[in-house]
């Protein structure tokens, strides 16, 4: 429960912080992303408490996804259970292409579900049949396989994930920070809609980026045939504090 309101704590953080154009997680374990809940815990906690650790984990997630900034997940090493569903909540997957890394939802073996939304999440990054049969045999993969079957969206050599996931997390920060939230609010929220009301709400994101101060400095820069400079006209002269 301490780590899940660290955890909380930090997507707040950067919820609210308009300097933070890019979040990365990553683990300071060298053997571990991370493995999910505490066995030991799901013995001798109340069952309450349980459920409420379990409600707060689905929160986060809500939270990642309905935040305007971009997430990446940084793995490099284990990744299981509720580790790989923190990981889906993600907007995006960098792994370590090392076979010794185990990536799964165990939870079946427990006679339990992948119950921190990873029914539901799993299902709507990878074909529905896969998830389910990984969901009910518990079964482990490796990153290569991961990436296969669209787990995860990017494979590298374990000592150059970092970096790889940080020259992406750059790449975005130089972007109109405003454009790429709403980008990603259109994809998540609208995948969730009926056509016509996706629609519509990409058009209400539309119409808030039309007229804004980075539409006007993309056109100028097109315009004028000149790179654009998104971080100074959303953050003034200075760099952003955190990518």
């Amino acid at each position: 429960m301490d780590v899940l309101l660290e955890l909380q704590r930090a997507v707040e953080a950067v919820r609210f912080d308009d300097e933070v154009r890019c979040a990365v997680f990553g683990s300071e374990n060298e053997r571990f992303f991370s493995t999910g809940f505490d066995i030991q815990e799901l013995q001798d906690e109340p069952a309450h408490q349980i459920g409420y650790a379990s409600q707060t984990s689905k929160e986060i997630i809500m939270k990642m996804r309905t935040t305007d900034t971009i997430f990446i997940a940084m793995i490099n090493g284990h990744c299981m259970g509720g580790g790989l569903e923190l990981a889906l909540a993600c907007d995006f997957r960098f792994v370590g292409d090392d076979d010794d890394y185990n990536l799964g939802m165990p939870e079946i073996n427990l006679g339990l579900i992948a119950g921190e939304a990873g029914t539901q999440l799993l299902p709507r990054y990878i074909n529905r049949s896969d998830a389910l049969k990984m969901l009910i045999t518990g079964e482990t993969i490796t990153p290569a396989e991961a990436l296969e079957r669209d787990v995860v969206d990017e494979l590298h050599p374990p000592d150059e994930v970092e970096d790889k996931a940080f020259e992406f997390a750059e790449m975005i920060v130089q972007k109109p920070n405003l454009a790429v939230g709403n980008n990603k609010l259109a994809v998540n929220e609208g995948l969730e809609m009926p056509l016509s009301d996706a629609l519509a709400h990409e058009r209400e994101l539309q119409n808030n980026l039309l007229g804004s101060d980075v539409a006007k400095e993309g056109t100028d820069a097109f315009l004028n045939d000149r790179d654009p400079d998104f971080i100074g006209v959303e953050l003034g002269d200075e760099e952003p504090a955190d990518e």
